[in-house]
């Protein structure tokens, strides 16, 4: 059986990613994540991220009404609207209490369902049980084994994960390899690409992909 606590290498580049996210990046993702105009780049993120968030979405019933779902790596809270729209009682965790804030502040209201945030490890076992989670692009840095890990301990806890992964293509490959030539310093946190058949997670499969422009992601769920 695979240990399920989380390891050093884990941790590490959880501090990385918080440290990136509630800091210089925060002002970044609040003005991509709303309406206000972005470099040409920028919006092909913008528009990739909303295709798939709608790609995740789509594979949850359109009715949760009585359903806990967990929006793991809530960011701005988008995903967390919309499964409060659809009468879900949602816990949106981020390890950044900054966009956590954003998160909160954008919460429409009057939804039918309800949604609880916090800070922290999206993995803490005292966020108890779920019958969904959703993790877009919050698990796109880790190494396999600290993603398996990962994705044992939330299926242990909930009936259905959909996920995304940085897929191994040309560009992505190229560009990761690129990274690693600038100074640490000057990095922000590195996504590490996936060949989604060598990851060994039971109930695994493949969704789909989303490309478009400087956006690149695979949606994966694990299914109970």
């Amino acid at each position: 059986m695979r240990d399920l606590t989380p390891s050093a290498s884990y941790d590490s580049t959880r501090a990385r990613v918080a440290d990136y996210f509630d800091g210089t990046a925060t002002r970044v993702w609040e003005r991509l994540t709303s309406d206000a105009p972005v470099s040409r780049i920028r919006q092909t993120v913008r528009e990739g991220r909303d295709s798939m968030r709608a790609m995740m979405l789509a594979q949850l019933p359109a009715d949760l009404r009585g359903a806990r779902v967990l929006d793991a790596g809530c960011g701005t809270g988008a995903a967390s609207a919309e499964l409060a729209a659809r009468g879900a009682d949602v816990t949106a965790i981020d390890i950044s209490p900054r966009l956590v804030e954003i998160a909160q502040a954008r919460l429409p209201e009057g939804l039918p369902g309800g949604v609880t945030f916090r800070a922290g490890d999206m993995l803490a076992a005292d966020l108890g049980h779920f019958d969904h989670v959703i993790a877009m692009d919050s698990l796109i840095y880790y190494t396999r084994p600290d993603l398996e890990a990962a994705l044992d301990g939330l299926s242990a806890r909930a009936g259905q994960i959909v996920f995304t992964l940085a897929p191994r293509t040309t560009l992505l490959m190229a560009m990761w390899h690129a990274g690693r030539m600038f100074p640490r310093a000057d990095r922000s946190p590195t996504m590490i690409p996936h060949d989604h058949r060598h990851i060994n997670v039971a109930g695994l499969s493949r969704v789909g992909r989303v490309s478009r422009g400087f956006y690149i992601s695979e949606c994966l769920q694990v299914r109970s």
